[in-house]
């Protein structure tokens, strides 16, 4: 007797056993069903997105970096010295000079200070209105108007002044000092002292076809 109790009572637990996975394999099925019913999740990842850089019209060129020292009580201190030459070429140019411990700073003091003194030059068509002498320290630069097809006839800081300014013909000479600092002073002022063809005929009291001699 003792041994069919047991073996009802093994039974009994078998079956327990067996309901319970089944129960728990009915209740798995319906979490994979509601779970596929559910719309996929939008991914929240942002889209990066790529912003090209606009250029500026401002051109930039540096004419000279030196290496400069200067006597101070404790011995002599060195630096770099860089002369930038700033320009839309649309008739507007700079030139800024500075001093720093470093050239990337020398440059980047320099192009800040050739912003600060820029200057408006008058075209005439792709050159000058006339002909103009610029002088600086020992140094000076004449200015020559030129036809179509000409070019720029200039060199070092005479030529990176006129062509940021905007002037695409034009013929020039340096004379007397050589320093890239003296022509490209006596070059802005030149190019500071030009004058229209408006400005000179409302002086002189005529029109601007008769002062070219135009009928």
């Amino acid at each position: 007797m003792e041994e069919n109790k047991e073996i009802q009572e093994v039974e009994t637990a078998v079956e327990q056993s067996v309901a319970e996975t089944q129960e728990t394999a009915e209740t798995s099925e319906v979490q994979v069903q509601e779970e596929t019913k559910k719309p996929a999740r939008k991914s929240r990842r942002r889209k990066i997105e790529t912003v090209e850089p606009v250029e500026s019209e401002w051109k930039e060129q540096v004419v000279q970096i030196r290496r400069v020292t200067k006597v101070v009580k404790g011995g002599k201190k060195l630096s770099f010295r860089a002369i930038v030459i700033v320009g839309n070429k649309k008739g507007q140019v700079g030139m800024g000079v500075a001093k720093a411990a470093e050239v990337i700073i020398a440059i980047q003091k320099a192009v800040a200070d050739a912003r600060k003194n820029l200057i408006s030059v008058p075209l005439y068509n792709t050159t000058i209105p006339h002909m103009i002498t610029g002088r600086s320290g020992a140094g000076s630069v004449v200015l020559k108007p030129a036809s179509k097809g000409t070019g720029v006839i200039a060199g070092g800081a005479v030529r990176a002044v006129l062509e940021l300014s905007g002037v695409e013909n034009i013929l020039s000479k340096s004379l007397g000092s050589k320093s890239p600092l003296n022509a490209a002073n006596a070059t802005l002022n030149a190019l500071k002292s030009l004058r229209k063809f408006n400005e000179v005929a409302k002086i002189r009291g005529l029109s601007v076809k008769e002062m070219l001699g135009q009928k």
